[in-house]
């Protein structure tokens, strides 16, 4: 009797389980990035991949190709596109080609800190920009946090906003980071990545801009003198999976994916902060030296950039910037409540 009760609970367990578990098939996402394998990106990835495997019993699996194994950003979101390959990481702006609107996370001064971010980028708002990339053969699980972009250079001190005024400042290839410098009083040089450091070594440029996880994992430190923490822009990443791949999962799959992605975003935010953080300290004991820009000198620079802040909020589109000014007047808003 007792040999049958448990069959019979075998048969009870296996009924429930069945449907479920006869949903997820074995799949392997490749998941390839420009950065490399030990950036908090990378990390980030490690954990959304163990995570896929405990939730789906080992079934669906990520491996990662770091440091431009499979392409640079723009390369690899196409693959997406195409179908040749799972998953990547890109700079919002690598979308910017496809859908406009995504444009509006880079435009300068926007956000004051993280948690403003986070809130835009994960309510309506950022959903809504997401639900555009299904018809580009994209799926967005999530963004991702690249930081607040400093400037770095090799004569002299930021203090003001004016300090920027003839400076050769490398930017990237992008007609919203050229006008945003040179409206500073900058002069903003186009190059691609993997020339930066020889250009500042051999003072072809002056200096340049980015996170500063960034600037101490290319050892900029080692051909520049000065940082200023001036916060001028945002980045954010975008999880992707390519829509081929999605379409070919189960519902059960689905949800896997989704989960796991959530939670590694989640990892990935906290990770990254964690070694912004460090990356400060570090930075200044190999002898960089660090100013912070005041908020005066921030609002000045602000008022110069009127003129891009129109001309870009036109471009991406008016009623996109003008959701997100919303947004984050009602996140503001609830801040302030919260004091």
């Amino acid at each position: 009797m007792q040999i049958r009760s448990l069959g019979l609970a075998a048969a009870l367990l296996a009924a429930l389980a069945g449907p479920a578990s006869a949903q997820i098939k074995e799949h392997v996402f490749k998941v390839g990035i420009g950065l490399s394998d030990d950036h908090p990106q990378a990390k980030a990835l490690k954990f959304f991949a163990e995570q896929l495997a405990a939730k789906s019993g080992g079934k669906l699996v990520a491996r990662v190709f770091a440091s431009g194994a499979l392409g640079n950003d723009i390369s690899m979101t196409s693959a997406l596109r195409g179908g040749t390959l799972e998953m990547t990481v890109p700079d919002s702006s690598t979308l910017v080609s496809l859908v406009k609107p995504f444009g509006v996370i880079n435009l300068p001064l926007t956000f004051n800190n993280e948690q403003e971010a986070d809130a835009v980028l994960d309510g309506p708002f950022g959903q809504k920009l997401l639900a555009t990339l299904p018809e580009k053969g994209l799926i967005g699980l999530g963004f991702w946090e690249n930081g607040f972009r400093h400037v770095t250079n090799s004569r002299r001190p930021v203090q003001r906003a004016d300090d920027l005024s003839g400076l050769k400042l490398r930017v990237i290839q992008s007609p919203l980071f050229l006008d945003t410098f040179n409206a500073l009083g900058a002069n903003a040089t186009p190059m691609p990545f993997t020339e930066l450091y020889t250009a500042m070594e051999q003072s072809a440029v002056d200096g340049q801009e980015n996170p500063a996880a960034t600037i101490l994992a290319s050892k900029f430190y080692e051909v520049q003198k000065h940082m200023v923490l001036s916060r001028h822009m945002y980045s954010a990443w975008v999880l992707l999976m390519s829509k081929k791949t999605w379409d070919g999962l189960s519902a059960d799959e689905r949800k896997i994916v989704q989960d796991a992605a959530r939670e590694a975003t989640l990892y990935e935010r906290k990770t990254i902060r964690a070694f912004s953080e460090t990356a400060l300290a570090e930075l200044k004991k190999a002898g960089m030296q660090i100013t912070d820009l005041p908020a005066a000198e921030q609002a000045k620079m602000r008022s110069k950039l009127q003129p891009v802040l129109a001309k870009f909020s036109k471009e991406f589109g008016e009623d996109t910037t003008a959701e997100l000014n919303a947004e984050l007047a009602k996140v503001r808003g609830g801040t302030a409540a919260a004091k």
